[in-house]
């Protein structure tokens, strides 16, 4: 299934939560757009939704933030795939781990190359501004949780 809605920056947040209020242990999520487009905005609210008190600082540098309980009621790693350059060096990231009880907010997503989750929510967002789409390819392991009908 394939969900599409215009938002402003004062809807991003909402929109995050809501996604986040129903990840599940062995979600992934697919964030794309451009550089500003917002990914890291509604990685940040899915986080909030989850319980995270503070600001999650974006994972650039780091590549890989993850969260745990008590700080989140989900064990959640926020990735950024910016500065991957060979899909060969995923294989040390580890990110399937997170998968066993946690679930993958991931940015930049075309770093993965051929590695990837077919279930994965893949979450496109285009356009700056109050004038922002998000795109979604919703799996059917999230049909009947999708939140944003």
């Amino acid at each position: 299934m394939q969900s599409s809605r215009s938002y402003g920056l004062a809807d991003a947040e909402r929109i995050g939560a809501a996604i986040g209020a129903v990840l599940q242990p062995g979600d992934v999520v697919l964030l794309s757009g451009d550089l500003g487009a917002g990914k890291t905005t509604l990685a940040r609210a899915m986080l909030k939704a989850r319980g995270l008190a503070g600001e999650a600082p974006s994972p650039t540098f780091a590549i890989v933030q993850p969260y745990a309980p008590p700080e989140v009621d989900l064990p959640i790693a926020h990735v950024d795939l910016y500065r991957i350059e060979d899909e060969g060096e995923l294989i040390e990231l580890g990110l399937d781990e997170y998968l066993y009880d946690g679930a993958l907010l991931i940015e930049w997503p075309d770093r993965l190359g051929t590695q990837g989750w077919s279930d994965a929510l893949s979450i496109t967002i285009s356009g700056s501004g109050d004038a922002r789409v998000l795109t979604a390819d919703v799996p059917t392991s999230w049909g009947s949780r999708w939140p944003l009908r």
